[in-house]
């Protein structure tokens, strides 16, 4: 669908002509019809896929055409990490560049008291827009220095990232001043319990909008050694021999050892710089602006990059603990092999992960090259590949644009050709027709 077929503001659509955009990518395709008719929408997609412009552009061309307090907040957008806040916010200049009367004002923590107190009265103004992150905004809460009283759009962005960071009271403090009347949008990478639970707690009768995670690129070569915790850092050392050590992205499971291999690292003479929670946010700031330039060659970093973060040239990721799921991991390796480049994602897998790795390889269908250890290094553990396909096995699933409705008891959903239209793609999901399904999984564009 051509984003002229919807129903944009005129300001909003001269933005997005100034972008070179054209086509929109199925999140928005089946969120911003639904966001404009006033829907609480929960929309289950993968990072990469579009979802900041599923909602932005829809709420902004409400707030451009239709009547909104001017000194009040109209608009809260909640987001994981300073950087991913920072990043909607720079989407959001772009998108209002063409409405003038539409102001936003990013909160989150990790700078000096000035920035506190421009948040404090840019909200005290009454700012349309807040992007936020949660432990700062509950702190101007508690300083008495917001209202959400009036507020009109409420917007969780990665929401499964914030349960994971222990922001799930924080959530529910917020969503507890807002009207009943406020429109709240829901994004997430997945759909565990837990997102399940918060999505019945602060949705109303929502659109449920669902994308099939899409497989790694076939740009990416996928490599993994089964090594034992000691031996890492001589893998790290021949892969870096082997591959070259520039635009390499590597992921570690907990700060500490992001900042152990940072340490490691450098007493090897790489130019690397770690990225965790622990850094000041000029710090952050920083690194990041220095990985970006090629000032840094090697950028060691927990999950606070692997969503939401756009690089284009990482030639390399390395996954040096095994990621918790499969999202993950896709995640964290889609990270390269972007804008039409190759890349490599390689993952050291030690003992205790090889039940979760062999996970990974049941959802990607194939099992993944596993190199043998560089001479030295000893003996790795015993890594049991996962049984073939049977003989006449199809793993890619039903044919393209074929349909079928799958019922177990009252509950239906419906998959959908490409070619109806957003309205028509809604089916009463529940006997008390409480819940509205979009399956998006035959829109993945290539």
């Amino acid at each position: 669908m051509d984003f002229f077929d919807l129903d944009l503001s005129d300001n909003a659509l001269d933005a997005i002509e100034d972008m070179g955009w054209n086509e929109c990518t199925p999140i928005q395709e089946k969120c911003i019809p639904e966001i404009l008719n006033g829907k609480d929408v929960l929309g289950i997609a993968q990072t990469g896929t579009g979802k900041t412009a599923a909602y932005l552009l829809p709420i902004l061309s409400r707030l451009d055409e239709e009547s909104f307090p001017d000194d009040s907040i109209n608009c809260v957008i909640m987001s994981p990490t300073r950087e991913l806040a920072q990043q909607i916010d720079q989407a959001m200049q772009g998108f209002s560049y063409y409405m003038p009367t539409v102001n936003s004002v990013a909160v989150y923590g990790g700078n000096d008291g000035s920035r506190y107190d421009q948040e404090s009265k840019g909200m005290k103004m009454g700012a349309d827009v807040i992007i936020a992150t949660p432990g700062r905004l509950i702190s101007h809460i508690t300083m008495g220095n917001v209202d959400f009283s009036r507020v009109s759009f409420f917007v969780l962005d990665e929401a499964d990232r914030m349960l994971d960071m222990g922001f799930y009271d924080d959530i529910l403090t917020i969503t507890k001043l807002l009207p009943k009347t406020c429109q709240t949008v829901m994004f997430s990478a997945t759909m565990p319990d837990k997102i399940e639970e918060l999505a019945k707690t602060i949705l109303k009768e929502p659109i449920i909008v669902k994308l099939s995670i899409n497989k790694p690129a076939d740009k990416i070569k996928q490599l993994a050694y089964v090594c034992h915790e000691n031996q890492k850092t001589g893998i790290l050392k021949d892969i870096f021999k082997k591959y070259g050590q520039k635009r390499v992205l590597l992921f570690s499971c907990s700060k500490i050892k992001v900042k152990d291999i940072t340490r490691s690292l450098l007493s090897r003479k790489i130019n690397c710089g770690e990225m965790h929670s622990d850094l000041q946010q000029s710090q952050r700031d920083e690194i990041m602006y220095k990985f970006k330039s090629g000032q840094v060659d090697v950028l060691i970093a927990t999950d606070i990059v692997a969503r939401g973060i756009d690089i284009d040239d990482i030639s390399m990721v390395i996954n040096y603990d095994v990621p918790h799921d499969c999202e993950d991991y896709i995640h964290r390796i889609g990270r390269t092999a972007r804008a039409d480049n190759d890349g490599i994602a390689i993952t050291l897998i030690r003992g205790k992960e090889i039940e979760d790795f062999m996970r990974i390889e049941k959802f990607l269908g194939y099992e993944v090259e596993k190199v043998p250890l560089p001479d030295g290094l000893g003996t790795p553990p015993e890594y049991i590949p996962m049984p073939k396909p049977k003989k006449g096995f199809r793993g890619k699933g039903k044919r393209h644009g074929k349909s079928k409705g799958n019922s177990k008891g009252n509950n239906k959903e419906v998959q959908h050709t490409k070619h109806k239209s957003p309205h028509s793609q809604i089916a009463n999901k529940g006997g008390n027709g409480n819940k509205n399904v979009i399956n998006g999984d035959k829109h993945n564009r290539k």
